[in-house]
């Protein structure tokens, strides 16, 4: 696969004469840390609580960006990177885990897709007429886009440019905040068909499907639409938010539909506050309040549980307070109540990272893209070593990797 980067690493080498010992300060802090020798299969991450997914965004497509972030995050010891169902955005993921297992060598990854059965914030993309706008407008839009997804520029009294939709990932930040209404969203529903079809390529582990709980036909619909192209993945994960009392039957209703022609892992990510992790410590709230009540429920059925929806560097903290990460127990006593082969599985898989994620590490990308344009973060080490030490800091308070 061709990204589209206008110079190879080899024919920088001689324009960078410290590449090669940069290089080396990537890989010392690697095995420092002690990823290669500590990081397990991602069964036995989310047997520990230790499982830890890349979100690279349902909707985001920069495939340049994706395929960076990925390199990053696999030298980081994430157990999966979840991406847009395109093509294009696969390859790039993979691209990006190979460069990484080319600088150490390191475990893959498994490769996640997301879809949705119905509406969903997280299959949308912002839309405006930049033609529409005010050339005095203050462009409140741009600044408080978290994905540089909005790029205007006035020329002659006219504004030029709007939103970027490879770079959009439906956070909507931008619709309440112009001041003349002129921003929408349009939302849509990845095409089931293609999805198997993508499947079928056999370069995907697992598949993640957004959900409201509110729509069972919908949910149906495409679960009956997927077929057989589910039947060589290792994880079948299912994201919902809280709908109160709804929840678990909603819950055990997916799961009977799901192992009706399905023997895979499943696994619920438990959607606390939608991409918000990068706004601020008390994002991570509603996930937790979320998992604590799941934990709870002898009644949920069988799978593993993961956070996501406001994660950041906070959540640990939090899931350490209300003494449910890494343990199997309660903290009265009880013991999670799932099967016997489950039974001492941590009561919490692990957590999902993606606004906040690609905030720590999108500070260095763009400081390459600066300087450099489009590029390889392998090529420009400096930048990767600086990449690698963000990425580090929010994986290892899961992980738990040693100091370096």
């Amino acid at each position: 696969m061709s990204i589209g980067f206008p110079f190879s690493c080899a024919s920088l080498s001689s324009q960078l004469p410290g590449r090669s010992t940069n290089l080396e300060n990537v890989k010392s802090l690697v095995t420092k840390t002690g990823i290669p020798s500590t990081i397990t299969s991602p069964l036995e991450s989310l047997q520990k609580g230790n499982w830890v997914k890349l979100i690279c965004g349902a909707s985001f497509e920069d495939v340049i960006d994706i395929r960076n972030l990925s390199l990053v995050y696999t030298l980081s010891g994430v157990d999966c990177i979840d991406c847009a169902a395109d093509a294009s955005v696969v390859n790039a993921v993979h691209d990006g885990i190979e460069a990484a297992r080319d600088i150490v060598p390191i475990r893959r990854p498994w490769v996640m897709i997301s879809v949705n059965d119905s509406e969903d914030l997280h299959f949308r993309k912002a839309e405006f007429d930049p033609d529409d706008c005010p050339p005095d407008c203050s462009r409140p839009c741009e600044n408080v886009c978290p994905a540089d997804a909005i790029s205007l520029s006035a020329k002659f009294g006219v504004s030029k440019g709007g939103v970027l939709g490879e770079r959009c990932y439906g956070c909507g930040r931008c619709i309440p905040v112009c001041p003349y209404d002129k921003i929408s969203a349009i939302t849509y529903i990845r095409d089931v068909a293609a999805t198997a079809e993508l499947l079928k390529q056999n370069k995907i582990d697992a598949i993640e499907i957004h959900t409201s709980g509110r729509q069972e036909e919908s949910f149906q619909q495409l679960w009956d639409g997927l077929g057989d192209s589910i039947h060589k993945l290792r994880l079948i994960a299912v994201s919902l938010p809280d709908i109160g009392e709804l929840t678990i039957p909603t819950m055990n209703s997916m799961y009977t539909t799901i192992k009706a022609n399905s023997h895979c892992l499943n696994l619920w990510q438990l959607d606390g506050r939608p991409m918000s992790g990068d706004i601020g410590r008390g994002a991570t709230r509603e996930a937790i309040k979320f998992a604590l009540h799941l934990v709870s429920l002898k009644n949920r059925p069988k799978g593993f549980l993961q956070l996501a929806g406001g994660t950041n560097a906070h959540t640990v903290e939090g899931l350490k307070r209300e003494r449910i990460f890494q343990t199997t127990t309660l903290s009265d006593g009880d013991k999670v109540c799932l099967n016997s082969s489950e039974s001492s599985h941590a009561l919490i898989g692990g957590v999902a990272f993606g606004g906040y994620a690609r905030k720590v590490v999108g500070r260095v990308l763009r400081s390459l893209q600066l300087e450099h344009g489009y590029a390889r973060f392998e090529c420009h080490p400096d930048h990767l070593l600086q990449a690698l030490t963000a990425s580090l800091a929010l994986v290892r308070t899961v992980k738990c990797y040693n100091e370096s």
